[in-house]
């Protein structure tokens, strides 16, 4: 057979091919088209369930065409209407309103019960952090200046008096002073959640560096008060805004030990699989951590300015965390009889 028989007979067997399951691919398209332009609903309910069969006879089409070598142009056509049913099949397909509704409805706290095992862990790390800096000040105040920023180490030092401390927790919120102390710790707070949890692919040991760190500073901060007598209302000037801040920053430690320690310690699972699991639950979490960080912002650029008594500010943080801890405790729980 000569070179032009040979390319004749391909381009009628590829005719043939094509003549022979066109008309599926053709119905198959039209299918995906109007689901892809939001039109789903016009679709006849022949058309929803002939939905799989439709994508399984385009994937035998689609081994068939590259096993015989068939035109190009038409494995390539294959191809692409393959990708696009496979998201619509096998793919999530809600809206960010439904996504927003089932995150909050459960979606969010079943993601924070899942790591709590890490939460644990992440909590003891930050009470041993604040445990350090509170003890290495209180053996030499020196250690003050190395691990509270010079900036904000006016009258909040070692040896302060009682009344200037007091004055920066009480009245002149407006003002300097611990005012600046607290966006400070905001925005320090802020980007150590971001890098505890992106850090913690590196078998979390950068994650627990920073909670203790972080922590370490507040614990000298605190010490600076407790000399004066000052502790419970530097506690409730914190809790303010500390009770769903320092929660965030909890979380997102969690977050990242929970993806470095699934990587360090796969199980059965290989280490891409083990981590990529991690990765999708930690995102959920860290999802709510950034919402969380929003209202610690809030609470500190308002509440705290408005609220000038000690009694109001346990109020106000009590409140709050009293109100994370009742949604991730109790919130979306399969509350089903066993065996129903």
């Amino acid at each position: 057979m000569s070179t032009e028989q040979a390319l004749s007979a391909a381009v009628l067997r590829s005719d043939r091919f094509r003549l022979e399951r066109e008309a599926d691919w053709i119905r198959l398209e039209e299918i995906v088209s109007k689901i892809e332009k939001g039109k789903a609903r016009r679709l006849s309910d022949d058309d929803v369930l002939a939905l799989p069969t439709l994508y399984r006879t385009l994937l035998s089409s689609l081994s068939i065409a590259r096993e015989n070598s068939l035109d190009a142009g038409l494995i390539d056509y294959l191809e692409g209407l393959a990708l696009r049913s496979y998201f619509l099949v096998y793919g999530t397909q809600t809206s960010f309103v439904r996504w927003l509704g089932s995150f909050f409805g459960g979606g969010w706290s079943r993601a924070v019960r899942a790591i709590q095992f890490d939460i644990w862990i992440a909590l003891f790390v930050m009470i041993a952090g604040a445990a350090i800096g509170y003890i290495l000040v209180a053996g030499d105040s020196d250690w003050f200046y190395a691990l509270v920023p010079g900036n904000f180490s006016d009258v909040r030092v070692p040896g302060a008096s009682e009344e200037a401390l007091r004055s920066t927790l009480f009245g002149g919120q407006q003002e300097d002073g611990l005012g600046v102390f607290a966006a400070f710790l905001f925005s320090n707070n802020a980007q150590v959640a971001i890098l505890a949890f992106a850090l913690g692919f590196a078998f979390a040991i950068p994650s627990i560096l920073l909670l203790i760190h972080n922590m370490a500073l507040l614990g000298a901060m605190l010490w600076v008060f407790a000399q004066r007598g000052l502790t419970v209302d530097f506690v409730a000037w914190l809790s303010i805004h500390g009770t769903t801040e320092l929660f965030a920053i909890l979380l997102a430690g969690a977050a990242g030990v929970h993806v470095g320690r699934s990587i360090a310690f796969p199980g059965a699972r290989s280490h891409l699989k083990a981590g990529s699991d991690a990765g999708k639950r930690a995102a959920l979490v860290m999802a709510g951590v950034i919402i969380m960080l929003i209202c610690a912002g809030l609470l500190e650029g308002f509440a705290r300015q408005l609220i000038d008594n000690t009694a109001g500010r346990f109020g106000v943080g009590g409140a709050m965390l009293l109100m994370w801890l009742s949604y991730f405790i109790g919130f979306g729980r399969d509350r089903r009889r066993p065996g129903a």
